[in-house]
């Protein structure tokens, strides 16, 4: 289910935004993605083991990251347009 409107093909900035942060999330995925890879490659060896549990935290960030890019870039559309079609929405 979308929370908001989809608002981001009404203006030019609108849409560059929508791409930005596009960019940024699919960022967030190879970051995480090749993180858990090496630092699954580099658990295999005891002695780089430390070094792959920090690839794992930071893969994990990287995971947490896309989910609040989401919410940033839906809070600056919404910014960027009328509120009144959310409140609408959310009334009982």
């Amino acid at each position: 289910m979308q929370m908001f409107k989809d608002k981001r093909h009404i203006s030019p900035k609108t849409r560059r935004l929508y791409a930005i942060f596009e960019l940024l999330h699919t960022l967030a995925d190879f970051v995480a993605a090749f993180s858990f890879l090496v630092g699954s490659i580099l658990f295999l060896w005891s002695d780089t083991e430390t070094a792959a549990i920090w690839l794992f935290i930071f893969g994990s960030v990287f995971f947490c990251l896309k989910p609040t890019l989401k919410l940033i870039r839906e809070m600056k559309l919404l910014s960027i347009g009328d509120t009144e079609d959310l409140a609408e929405r959310f009334e009982p």
